[in-house]
């Protein structure tokens, strides 16, 4: 009886400890995964549509560009970390990844917040011709490794 509860209670030390382990830091990635366009249109394809799906295609652009031009320099994929690109995984730099993630975060909401109260009052054509120039954008920077 003694060797069961002796054994329970190693047992329970162990997992205990280990929940409290210092955990250890994984890089995270530059772009988020979560920023894609899941498929580009034709101006044909946009002229069809109604406003309420123009309107969300050009949230969702704004939303993915947002989130990847200021890091083009670094990155044009989701999935680059700071370690991949040879940048220290220091505290101070995750801080500033993170800081600046958190930033980013804000303005996009914000922004989408302004836009969903009043891009319903643009003209359908000119949604067309924006979700257009947006995905045209969104094209070059997959071709962007071509200057390098």
């Amino acid at each position: 009886m003694k060797i069961k509860i002796t054994l329970l209670s190693i047992c329970f030390i162990l997992i205990t400890a280990s929940g409290f382990a210092q955990k250890k830091t994984t890089p995270k990635s530059i772009i988020s995964k979560h920023v894609v366009i899941k498929k580009y249109h034709d101006g044909e394809e946009l002229k069809r549509m109604q406003k309420g799906q123009l309107l969300d295609l050009y949230v969702e652009r704004i939303e993915v560009l947002t989130n990847i031009l200021p890091y083009i320099a670094f990155a044009t994929k989701p999935g680059i970390t700071m370690s991949t690109l040879g940048i220290p995984n220091s505290n101070d730099n995750r801080k500033a990844l993170d800081n600046q993630i958190e930033n980013t975060d804000n303005y996009v909401k914000n922004t989408i917040e302004f836009q969903k109260a009043l891009l319903p009052y643009s003209d359908t054509e000119n949604l067309v011709a924006a979700v257009l120039f947006y995905e045209d954008i969104m094209k070059s920077i997959h071709t962007y490794d071509e200057f390098n």
